[in-house]
């Protein structure tokens, strides 16, 4: 029995901005357990700078190699069984997430069941959007292009406060049938932008995301009452008791979840499952994750309970090369989880060692 974690770095192909900063690698934590010749794999989402959770790859390093890797060693426990054990733990449901994810995986193979099918009712499937980074109205417009000739189901362009609706407008006016949504990272406030978000009314977009400050609750519900363009959140989507708050309030009538952000598999099913209750439309987003993370994405973007299309483009958009065997491809707009048992990640494990900036053998 082995549980080592790798840290490594893959640059991007090009840099990705958004309105809080511009990004030009992706440093993530690669977690391998091995139990009677079975390996599991999964991956963290944090990065060198704290997310909105609070936490980093030191942070969530910490606690992974410590009271989490102490439960590993005296059992390997079920997904739900290891949220259970962990409930104690304040925060860090990133690194929560990384754990238990990768007991997702180690069940899967196990079994001989793929990820997917585990974790309910499955298209097999999921409908794939791009999100496109800020830049030059000519570069953005460009892969916007570029997007639908390719045939991705969702165009998301990253804005930011006073060049919103020109940029928006420009493709909306040169891509009429393109469904496009926009994404603030909280870069607008209230009531100061309210005239600016509501220009982009007449621009027929699916939703707004996470137009204010990502604890502000309320204001994204006095938001919904101003502008007649849909509210999605994404960064306030920590867990489900927040989703269910989002909900009753009314603050929005999208969910975005992120697995890696909000503890797990086990929890994304939940929040989808409550979002849909409650007749809202949920979509999986992404954070820049390698072959690793982006399998688990998938296969939960690939349930029924995920209506619209997510951050699921391959991920050779964003790397020259990733650290899996088999990258995902799109066809049709769609991409389809991993063939394999558990989430179906075959390793590079040469171009894995060659990025690999440092590795803990835990046990």
């Amino acid at each position: 029995m082995s549980f080592r974690v790798s840290l490594v770095r893959l640059p991007l192909r090009s840099a990705f901005a958004n309105s809080k900063g511009t990004t030009l690698a992706r440093t993530a934590l690669i977690l391998q357990l091995e139990v009677r010749g079975v390996e599991a794999v999964s991956e963290c989402v944090t990065d060198v700078v704290a997310s909105s959770t609070g936490e980093d790859n030191g942070t969530s390093l910490k606690v992974i190699k410590g009271r989490f890797a102490d439960l590993l060693r005296e059992k390997v426990p079920q997904p739900l069984e290891f949220l259970n054990l962990v409930e104690g733990v304040e925060g860090r449901p990133m690194a929560k997430a990384a754990v238990e994810m990768l007991l997702w995986d180690h069940l899967g193979k196990l079994r001989g069941e793929r990820l997917d099918k585990a974790l309910g009712e499955t298209r097999g499937y999921a409908d794939a959007g791009i999100a496109i980074g800020l830049g030059s109205d000519r570069a953005v417009l460009s892969q916007a292009r570029a997007a639908m000739r390719d045939g991705f189901k969702r165009i998301k362009l990253k804005v930011a406060r006073n060049a919103a609706y020109e940029r928006l407008k420009a493709v909306r006016d040169a891509l009429p049938e393109a469904r496009l949504s926009a994404d603030a990272n909280a870069c607008f406030s209230i009531p100061r932008d309210v005239p600016e978000l509501r220009r982009l009314d007449e621009l027929h977009l699916d939703y707004i995301e996470q137009p204010l400050g990502f604890d502000d609750i309320f204001g994204h519900a006095k938001l919904a009452k101003e502008i007649s363009t849909p509210i999605c959140l994404d960064e306030s989507v920590t867990t489900l008791a927040r989703t269910e708050e989002i909900l009753e309030r009314e603050a929005a009538s999208v969910i975005n979840v992120k697995p890696g952000r909000v503890g797990g598999l086990s929890v994304a099913v939940e929040i989808a499952r409550a979002a849909r209750k409650a007749g809202a439309h949920v979509w999986v987003g992404g954070m820049l994750e390698t072959g690793v993370g982006r399998a688990f994405n998938v296969a939960l973007a690939s349930q029924k309970l995920v209506d619209l299309p997510g951050d699921t483009s391959p991920n050779s958009r964003h790397f020259e090369r990733d650290i899996v065997e088999n990258p995902f491809k799109m066809e049709k707009g769609r991409v389809r989880p991993n063939p394999g048992a558990g989430a179906g990640v075959l390793l590079d494990r040469k171009y894995l060692e060659r990025v690999t900036v440092r590795t803990w053998k835990v046990f």
